[in-house]
């Protein structure tokens, strides 16, 4: 299936693209964190387990694009091309969620993709299977790929 195909626009919900009132946005204090004086996505209030915290949102588009440290994969063909959402330009607050690595010992949230009622490919951040507490940064992980890709 063509990726242009696969990514036909449809109607916007309106409201859809409203800030969370899950999430806030902080500075990073600790000198010991990794992305210490950059911003971090925090819990606003207690989050229970396995719920949707906030949507990925930023462009779409069909190549690769190493250079962007906000760049995620909606859907993978199986000639290895991609369709993406690259929050690096554009995007809401999901764009400063964080990796676990050398925050905590696991990720307390994870990415989901799904198609939304319209059909829209989307990508979510939802919290795990322990919840998250208020004033909690959440962090996910970003994966072996994303790491590797920035590594060579």
């Amino acid at each position: 299936m063509d990726a242009r195909k696969f990514m036909e626009p449809s109607p916007v919900k309106k409201g859809s693209w409203g800030k969370s009132s899950v999430v806030v946005i902080r500075r990073i204090s600790r000198p010991e964190h990794p992305a210490f004086g950059q911003l971090g996505l925090f819990a606003a209030k207690k989050i229970p387990p396995k719920t949707h915290i906030v949507d990925y949102i930023g462009e779409i588009h069909c190549e690769n694009r190493l250079d962007s440290d906000y760049d995620l994969c909606l859907h993978r063909f199986e000639d290895g091309s991609c369709i993406g959402v690259d929050a690096g330009r554009m995007g809401n607050e999901a764009r400063f969620v964080n990796d676990f690595r050398g925050i905590k010992d696991k990720p307390n949230a994870v990415f989901t993709d799904r198609r939304s009622e319209f059909g829209d490919l989307r990508m979510e951040i939802w919290s795990s299977h322990e919840g998250i507490k208020k004033g909690e940064e959440i962090v996910v992980s970003y994966g072996k790929a994303w790491w590797l890709a920035r590594t060579k």
